[in-house]
């Protein structure tokens, strides 16, 4: 079985052993040549393959974005002529890509994953069609973060209306609050917010327990106003559920929605930078290394198992590299 890693997709395939001969092209018993598609079930062996990601523990985000880059191939495929060995599969890849570059328009860095996603597959299923396809490099780019002052109006973008309102709507924009303090107070990421139970909050000592990627657990902290917002959203809190963030129905919040409504409040707060759950997280991690903190304990708070995935989180503007900078000279 192919061994493969979330943190480095690309490495192996033929560790264990050597790959099969697979005896393409098959005929049937008429002597008329099959299609690849006929020879291998693809929707037996994607089942497979995704129940092998979630054995090895890999998020529900990557399972679901694997399964859509494999079943879109799949769709493509479905559609080619003459697929009867390596050679024309490999052609077909080949166009697939094309395809998603000139009609789709997808980005570099889609390209990769694809890449990368359909050769893993592959390889789980003991078949090397892409073995001489090279993953494309990856773009790489500083990530966006919003400002301190950005952020705190982005927090406080619905505060002129919230003692006015009746109750309900106060409880909405109670929770909002609290949601976009903890995702810049504590860098989680979207699916760990929404999966936020209550019993893992401690709020004498600020720390909650995280579930992250990979089921790793990790406590991660939170500051004095998401503590007081946190005692005043669970005192008016009207729900037996054990989940943190709940809609009207009780259900956990969706991620969807949450991105959604940090949309919302960006444009009440006239901020016109693109608004997202993952750039608050960026936004934690940069204020924290702009003010002193050190980047291992950066690491440790965002749950990541590499140091470098830390770094390419924790861009620092150029104003405060020159305070760095100057300081170190004199």
């Amino acid at each position: 079985m192919a061994e493969y890693s979330e943190l480095d997709q690309i490495r192996t395939s033929r560790k264990w052993f050597d790959p099969p001969n697979t005896g393409l092209p098959v005929y049937d018993e008429n002597g008329n040549i099959k299609s690849i598609l006929e020879v291998y079930d693809f929707l037996d062996m994607i089942e497979e393959y995704l129940i092998e990601l979630d054995i090895r523990n890999y998020s529900q985000n990557t399972i679901k974005t694997y399964k859509s880059i494999i079943k879109n191939f799949h769709e493509f495929l479905q559609k080619e002529k003459d697929l009867y060995d390596e050679r024309r599969f490999l052609r077909s890849f080949k166009k697939y890509i094309q395809h998603l570059k000139r009609d789709k328009n997808v980005s570099q860095n889609y390209i990769y994953l694809v890449t990368v996603v359909s050769k893993k597959f592959l390889e789980f299923n003991r078949l090397y069609f892409l073995d001489e396809v090279k993953a494309p490099k990856r773009t790489k780019s500083l990530p966006k973060s919003l400002n301190e002052m950005e952020v705190q109006d982005l927090i406080n973008a619905y505060d002129a209306s919230l003692e006015e309102d009746i109750l309900s709507k106060r409880k909405t924009k109670l929770r909002n609050k609290l949601l976009l303090t903890l995702l810049y107070s504590s860098g989680l990421r979207v699916s760990e917010l929404v999966s936020l139970i209550i019993e893992d909050i401690d709020l004498n000592e600020r720390t909650m327990r995280i579930r992250g990627k990979g089921e790793k657990d990790r406590v991660v902290l939170f500051d004095i106003n998401a503590k007081e917002l946190l005692e005043e959203y669970l005192a008016i809190r009207d729900t037996d559920s054990d989940y943190l963030f709940t809609n009207r129905l009780e259900n956990p919040l969706t991620t969807r929605y949450i991105q959604f409504m940090i949309k919302d409040y960006a444009k009440e707060a006239g901020i016109n930078k693109k608004v997202t759950p993952h750039i608050l997280r960026h936004s934690f991690a940069t204020h924290l290394l702009k003010n002193g903190v050190d980047i291992r304990a950066i690491q440790q708070l965002l749950g990541h198992a590499s140091l470098s995935t830390t770094q390419i989180y924790t861009s620092v503007d150029m104003e405060t590299l020159k305070t760095v900078y100057d300081k170190a000279r004199m």
